[in-house]
């Protein structure tokens, strides 16, 4: 038996009798969905059991994680990430210095612009801490043989001196994403049976089975690979007399090839690449004929669209806040005629009636739309189908999950919180999911707007954030001009509140208590 084999066994037998305990005591909305249980998550990484070193060199002799100094220098598989994380920090840089060449840009707080310390992805005083597990079956539509994906989430930790020769934790903005899948079609179980989808889903469901996930390991490792994602705030601009406070996040993604073994720069899945979209008229005609053919457009009304390559931008900036009306912070913005107001922007790539038109065509071939029922449902859609447009909603910052962090003492609010209200409130559709899985019954993928959780006639999320409750997305029906907007009229607010503008030209306000 190898010695990775010996690890992964002895861990299920020194932890199998506490998984039931420790998973009731999960957040209750991620149950079956997500490992939270900072107590788990704990003895899984210090253990070096589903540590990044552990799960890309499994022979490694040594059962102490790698700082990321060594983890960039040891792995070849991540050779090609931190060069290319420079790449766009020098892109980045570059464009804002154009765009704003009387602000100073910089790491520390002496500049307007404070800048992601890059030098901490090689210092031995950093490492990369599991924050959380999430199962993510409800993506196999993308891949039916891999039955969708498991994704080990670590935030990145830096551990200082303190004294009598103890260390802090002071956790760094950055998420690494180890997405695996969640088996491989040549799996088999220990009796030489193949695992099913269905065994997979009945696993998470019964207790949250992290067992399963060390299963999956005992298989050829790199089968189980999928990508990398990375998400770091690289900037911070504090308001000033210049500007309001903005946050941006840096999202990039490695796939990874089993022929080279390395996890190579890719695209991200449905990132719309506008800028290069306006300018290539070729293009731009290419991806309206696309997105607005009927088979295509139900499956973007659904979000399972998958959108080609061609089409896609290899990394992205989300900034934050980006508030609730059209502006060019969101990644759509300019696509639809009518949002930018500069004459010298080019031509937008759909008309209202292009939109209109294209609606009307499904519809006659019998094609039900679930939430694409207007203009600015389309358009709503063409922002959180996008990777930056999806983290700009209900989110943490440009975060959906932070993560947990286990390594406090005494957690506060922002610690306790591993996620964001958007992914708690997908809990109920992810979970329904799962069940159908293990049902053996075919599973509903679609999925509602970012901003509304789809509740699939559960009352689990009735009267809190994650639904109708106080600071929820709510639509107004009496503002602006027109009838009211069939893509909206079910986001109402719970009993006690009303909808209330959050921006004076926007129909999608915030719940809060009724004012007389």
């Amino acid at each position: 038996m190898s010695r990775a084999l010996r690890i992964f066994v002895a861990v299920v037998v020194l932890f199998g009798g506490a998984v039931s305990s420790m998973a009731a005591e999960n957040a209750p909305l991620a149950r079956g969905t997500a490992i939270t249980d900072a107590d788990l998550l704990r003895k899984l990484d210090q253990h070096d059991v589903l540590t990044i070193s552990r799960l890309l060199w499994p022979e490694r002799n040594a059962d102490v994680p790698l700082t990321t100094e060594l983890l960039f220098a040891w792995l070849p598989q991540l050779a090609p990430i931190p060069p290319a994380i420079d790449a766009e920090f020098d892109r980045y840089i570059g464009r804002y210095k154009a765009a704003s060449p009387n602000e100073t840009i910089g790491v520390g707080e002496g500049f307007d612009v404070q800048l992601f310390d890059r030098a901490v992805l090689r210092s031995r005083d950093t490492r990369f801490v599991l924050a959380g597990i999430v199962n993510r079956m409800d993506r196999a539509y993308v891949s039916e043989d891999s039955c969708g994906e498991i994704r080990l989430i670590y935030r990145l930790t830096r551990f200082d001196a303190a004294p009598a020769g103890a260390k802090t934790a002071v956790r760094l903005p950055m998420t690494l994403n180890l997405v695996m899948k969640a088996r491989d079609a040549r799996q088999t179980d220990r009796s030489g049976k193949p695992i099913t989808c269905a065994e997979v889903a009945r696993r998470w469901l019964d207790n949250g089975d992290w067992q399963g996930l060390i299963g999956s390991s005992l298989y050829p490792y790199d089968a189980m690979l999928d990508r990398i994602e990375t998400n770091i705030q690289i900037s911070i601009a504090p308001k000033s007399a210049l500007h309001d406070f903005r946050s941006d996040y840096l999202l990039k993604v490695f796939k990874y090839n089993a022929a080279t073994k390395q996890f190579e720069e890719s695209t991200l899945e449905n990132q719309i690449d506008r800028d290069r979209i306006l300018v290539d008229d070729d293009l731009r005609r290419d991806f309206k004929a696309w997105l607005l053919a009927p088979e295509n457009l139900r499956e973007f009304d659904r979000g399972t669209v998958l959108i080609p390559e061609k089409f896609l931008a290899k990394a992205a900036i989300a900034p934050t806040p980006a508030g609730f009306d059209a502006s060019d912070l969101q990644p759509e913005f300019g696509m639809m005629h009518g949002e930018s107001k500069d004459k010298n922007e080019a031509d937008p790539v759909f008309t209202d009636n292009d939109v209109v038109g294209a609606l009307t065509q499904a519809a006659a071939r019998g094609i039900d739309m679930q939430n694409l029922r207007s203009v600015a449902g389309f358009q709503r859609r063409l922002n959180d189908v996008t990777c930056s447009g999806c983290h700009q909603t209900r989110g943490i910052g440009g975060f959906h999950f932070p993560g947990v962090d286990w390594l406090v003492d005494k957690p506060s609010n922002s610690t306790i919180v591993p996620a964001s209200p958007h992914f708690f409130g997908d809990q109920t559709r992810r979970r329904d999911i799962l069940t159908a899985f293990a049902e053996d019954k075919p599973p509903d993928f679609s999925r509602g707007f970012a901003s509304r959780p789809q509740t699939r006639g559960s009352r689990e999320l009735a009267g809190t954030e994650y639904e109708d409750g106080w600071g929820a997305h709510c639509y107004l029906p009496n503002a602006g001009s027109g009838a009211a907007d069939r893509s909206f009229t079910s986001w109402r607010c719970a009993k006690g509140l009303s909808c209330q503008a959050a921006s004076a030209s926007s129909r999608i306000g915030m719940c809060f208590i009724e004012t007389r």
